[in-house]
């Protein structure tokens, strides 16, 4: 576990990596700075390489014996994958949360970092540099956005009063949208997002009360699933277990701010 002057150290390591090296490239990439991995929708910039390659660098150095599982070098090696839930302290790590974002020149996109050790999850930082938003979490220390504790916000588990936050049609297989749809005819209301990391701390703020997530690459996940723990909330998957981060849950999954809420939705998305 780190003591507040190591996560602190932390901090400042995200917010130096995205002044050098995602920043500068930001408005001003060329085609030959951007390329696809799976398809035309998933994008990976010279930023993203080159800002999990220094916080790799900085990252290993704060924990020794620490390894990262990034993004990126998963692409190249799916095998790393595995050191999630290995003995040694890894850190998690997104180096462009919403790719798609910061190409098309929207600042909504984060960089997210989470360090777990055997599939518990210790630490984490979301950062949006252009918007100089961070959210902070650490293990039973609470969940922090600018420095203000922040906290889910409570509701009343009624279908009809809930908002829920899910992914863009675009990405919804066929048993999916049919859930969707039966949350949309019971009178939830539903809303798009379009970047993980921001989404979940408008969760943990209490801004909005509960996410549907599609998949569950832990890159995505890990840092916002601590900050949103930690500001009171509950993470389920569709089987009604708690979500693993290294994977193997029961897809969908749901944030929520209470396990009663989190059980009703699910219910709603999955009937018997």
């Amino acid at each position: 576990m780190l003591d507040a002057s190591e996560v602190a150290e932390v901090e400042r390591a995200v917010r130096r990596v995205a002044e050098e090296q995602i920043l500068p490239r930001f408005g001003r990439l060329t085609a030959a700075d951007i390329a696809f991995k799976t398809s035309e929708t998933d994008y990976v910039t010279v930023a993203d390489r080159a800002a999990e390659e220094e916080l790799a660098k900085h990252l290993t150095a704060a924990v020794p014996g620490s390894i990262m599982v990034g993004e990126e070098a998963v692409a190249a090696d799916p095998s790393l994958l595995a050191a999630i839930n290995g003995d040694a302290p890894v850190w998690i790590v997104d180096p462009i949360d919403g790719t798609h974002n910061f190409v098309s020149g929207s600042p909504r996109f984060t960089t997210l970092v989470a360090l777990a050790h055997r599939g518990r999850l210790l630490a984490s930082w979301t950062y949006a540099p252009v918007l100089d938003l961070m959210a902070v979490a650490t293990a039973g220390g609470g969940a922090y956005v600018d420095g203000q504790r922040v906290r889910v916000r409570p509701v009343e588990p009624v279908l009809r009063h809930l908002d829920v936050s899910v992914s863009p049609p675009i990405w919804w297989k066929p048993a999916q949208r049919d859930g969707f749809h039966r949350l949309s005819a019971r009178g939830v209301a539903l809303s798009f997002f379009d970047t993980s990391g921001l989404e979940y701390i408008q969760l943990a703020s209490g801004r909005r009360t509960a996410m549907v997530l599609t998949w569950e690459l832990p890159w995505d996940h890990a840092a916002g699933l601590l900050l949103h723990a930690e500001a009171g909330g509950v993470a389920l998957a569709a089987d009604g277990s708690p979500v693993r981060i290294g994977g193997g849950n029961a897809l969908p999954f749901l944030v929520a701010p209470d396990p009663e809420t989190a059980r009703l939705v699910l219910s709603a998305l999955n009937p018997t």
